[in-house]
């Protein structure tokens, strides 16, 4: 619609009787207000533009809303199939929040709804949007102590903020799972509520994780950690960075001396899937680790460093295709190929186009640039990596030339081309420079790595389980993190020491296990098919067979052995409790723990059970440790006895995420029959967990999830108080052990009574 200048004046006085409004604010914009909407709508939808926004002035909400609407609503009607039906949906809900106690957030609403628009581009999704909101207000909208009175969604106003932003990580289907759970779950709690819709609390995080598209790197963080440990022999920790939340400057992949960082979700890109991005990424910056060696910054101009940055990658990416050929695929297919003349040195800052050219150059023979420099310097370079693995000052000398030949007037200019120059899985190259005077402009980096224990250096990285909200009858997705350590290790004779002073009860113990031990062969007789010939019986049956009879064909016999098929875990809760001394006793309940469980390790060791010894306590939901004590396939020798010797108790008792954790490893046992026998002196708690009934339900849900995948779980509290709470996690399959010193005695006896 575009008005000659004639009836201009004409249409926007028509136009300002029909918004009929006496707001001051609106009157002085709107002649630009109407200029760019009479550009972008026909008559029509011109007039019912108008006729919105003189409703929405009509809602006594002040002249904002009206303001928003009529700059938002042009720019999205713009990018939608059907603006006329989107309209007509955007009024239904005004209506309904004008209605509803949340009339002040129809601001929000219509603040980000071009932004929203954009994202969508279809009226039939923007109306799948709007009853996600309406369906939000309505169940977030209560009454306050059962009067008619009511108070407003505390979440709506935040979640139409972060719409954007979310719908650039969540299709609708996943967006509406996220709302279903913070709704679920924190409908009737106003300040968890708020902080879960503006994404601030770590439950909002961890569903939005869940619900986004790609390869998230929680998924894979194992795999990646044992590749770079592999084929790179770096143990260096991984740690997400969210890339849902900066609209102006995406970060990218960098370490620095906490660790590796990475983008918390990849998507498949190029024919490249999510994790071989991720390798990409950890390859390229292992192989930083392993070769580049930093320069001083000082003396480099911007332009200079940029240039001595690139170059040092294709030197990186050149060792590590010659290292492992079959990455170069990869690699390629994730360098983008600017086209020679993309960028206008007239007008544009060229030099990062220029630079992306050459290194794609270097990278691949057939790259078809036909610029003189390109191919002379190309020679240059392949040259020099000729000679060996090279090294970075030299490469920076060869980067200080191709700078100096190449540079233009307009390399200074504001604009800079950065079509096709992003390399996504190349680090931001921050390790490659040290600053002798640092400036506002260079950040600081720690220049020595955080100490660390040695059990730390070596733990694997995190596995993530799920808990149990029993309040909200739902799960807290990934909201565990429970690290495996191997135990520090003492002296292996305190155990020896322990063992003899308990001869007596092992004579006794020897007894009874010589009852249980397996018998090593069984005869079957009567096969058809076998191992070996039966002769008595293929006697009688030559007999038979000579005098006419019909033989018997059962000739043969095979032997199986007669031997117990059974896979034990015996994990130990290590928290601080431990600590305290037993009553009328110099001894600790740790003491005693320790002697008892050597004397079981030694039991199952003479009957040949495959048997695991592992511990744990927990920090809070975020640093659950499991203490490796005894493997499945290590012997009964001074390893397993030097870390018995060294048990320690600390910290709490998160008992669920430990028995999820537990059957991660007893779960994968081929075994007729699993146990996992659980050793504990308290019940379920955390310093994060303020309402202990919580956690025992968790520890009752993880029992059962045991049960459902074939695990036997059986529990031995030394607690007196435990029958208060221990049947409710294990059911029946518990005992108490009112007189913890006889705890040596009865737990080799509760076992062998479990696995007879």
């Amino acid at each position: 619609m575009h008005p000659s200048a004639n009836n201009r004046q004409a249409l926007l006085q028509r136009a300002w009787q029909r918004l009929d409004t006496r707001f001051a604010q609106v009157e002085s914009v709107f002649e630009g207000l109407m200029d760019g909407a009479l550009a972008v709508f026909t008559p029509d939808a011109f007039d019912a533009y108008l006729d919105a926004a003189r409703q929405i002035g009509k809602l006594g909400r002040g002249a904002e809303p009206m303001l928003i609407f009529l700059e938002e609503w042009p720019e999205a009607a713009q990018v939608l199939d059907q603006p006329d039906a989107a309209l007509a949906a955007l009024m239904t809900l005004v209506h309904r929040m004008q209605k509803s106690p949340n009339g002040r957030t129809i601001a929000a609403l219509l603040q980000t709804l071009a932004p929203v628009a954009r994202r969508l581009q279809s009226a039939q999704q923007l109306q799948a949007y709007f009853d996600l909101a309406l369906n939000l207000m309505e169940r977030t909208t209560g009454s306050i102590h059962g009067h008619h009175t009511t108070f407003p969604s505390p979440g709506l106003p935040d979640f139409f903020v972060q719409a954007p932003a979310l719908l650039d990580q969540l299709n609708l289907a996943g967006l509406a799972n996220w709302v279903d759970y913070g709704v679920r779950n924190y409908a009737t709690h106003p300040e968890r509520q708020k902080d879960y819709f503006s994404v601030q609390s770590a439950d909002s995080r961890a569903v939005l994780q869940r619900e986004r598209h790609g390869t998230l790197l929680t998924g894979v963080e194992r795999k990646l950690d044992l590749y770079l440990r592999g084929l790179w022999q770096d143990s260096a920790m991984l740690i997400p960075y969210s890339t849902g939340f900066s609209q102006l400057r995406q970060p990218v992949p960098y370490f620095d001396a906490l660790g590796i960082r990475l983008p918390d979700v990849y998507d498949d890109l190029s024919g490249v899937s999510g994790l071989d991005r991720y390798r990409a990424a950890l390859a390229h910056m292992a192989g930083h680790r392993r070769w580049s060696q930093p320069l001083i910054a000082d003396n480099w101009s911007p332009f200079q460093r940029l240039a001595v940055e690139w170059l040092e990658d294709c030197r990186i990416d050149t060792l590590l295709i010659r290292s492992w050929p079959g990455l170069r695929s990869t690699l390629l297919a994730l360098h983008p190929t600017p086209v020679e003349d993309a960028c206008d040195p007239q007008t544009t800052s060229c030099l990062r186009h220029r630079l992306a050219m050459l290194s794609r150059a270097l990278l691949d023979p057939a790259h078809g640039y036909r610029h003189a420099d390109i191919h002379a310097f190309a020679h240059r370079f392949h040259a020099l990596m000729a000679q060996g693995t090279s090294s970075t000052r030299e490469i920076a000398a060869l980067a200080l030339d191709y700078v100096t030949r190449t540079r233009r007037p307009s390399d200074q200019f504001a604009q800079v081309h950065f079509a096709d120059t992003v390399v996504g899985y190349r680090d931001d190259n921050r390790h490659l420079w040290t600053f002798i005077e640092r400036g506002d402009e260079e950040e600081t980096f720690e220049d020595k790595p955080a100490s660390r224990t040695e059990q730390e250096l070596h733990a694997l990285p995190p596995r993530h389980y799920p808990e149990w909200d029993d309040n909200s009858q739902t799960w807290r997705p990934d909201w565990v993190s429970v690290y495996d350590v191997l135990h520090p290790s003492g002296d292996p004779a305190d155990i020896d020491r322990l063992l003899q002073k308990h001869s007596a009860l092992a004579k006794r113990l020897k007894r009874l296990l010589d009852l249980l031990k397996p018998q090593d062969k069984v005869r079957i007789r009567y096969q058809e098919d076998g191992s070996e010939l039966d002769l008595d019986v293929a006697i009688r049956s030559l007999i038979d067979f000579k005098s006419g009879a019909a033989p018997d064909p059962r000739i043969n016999q095979r032997h199986r052995t007669d031997g117990r098929d059974i896979a034990v875990l015996l994990l130990l809760d290590l928290s601080a409790s431990l600590n305290d001394p037993v009553a009328g006793s110099s001894q600790t309940i740790l003491q005693l723990s320790q002697e008892a469980v050597s004397l079981l390790a030694w039991a199952t060791e003479t009957l040949g059970d495959p048997f695991a010894i592992a511990g744990f306590h927990s920090n809070t939901r975020h640093d659950v440790r499991f203490l490796h004590i005894k493997g499945y396939a290590e012997p009964w020798g001074d390893p397993v006895k030097a870390r018995l010797a060294g048990m320690q108790a600390g910290w709490s008792t998160r008992m669920g995420a430990a028995l999820r954790h537990a059957a991660h490893y007893l779960g994968a046992r081929k075994a007729d029959k699993k146990l996992l026998l659980v050793l504990t002196d308290g019940m379920p708690s955390d310093v994060d967990v303020h309402d202990p009934h919580l956690l025992v339900a968790d520890a009752r849900q993880a029992v059962k999830e045991l049960d459902q995948q074939g695990i036997f779980a059986y529990c031995i509290s030394l607690d007196p108080q435990a029958d208060a709470y221990v049947g409710d996690i294990f059911g029946r399959s518990y005992a108490v052990i009112d007189q913890i010193e006889r705890l040596p005695e009865r737990l080799p006896q509760m076992f062998m009574a479990l696995t007879r």
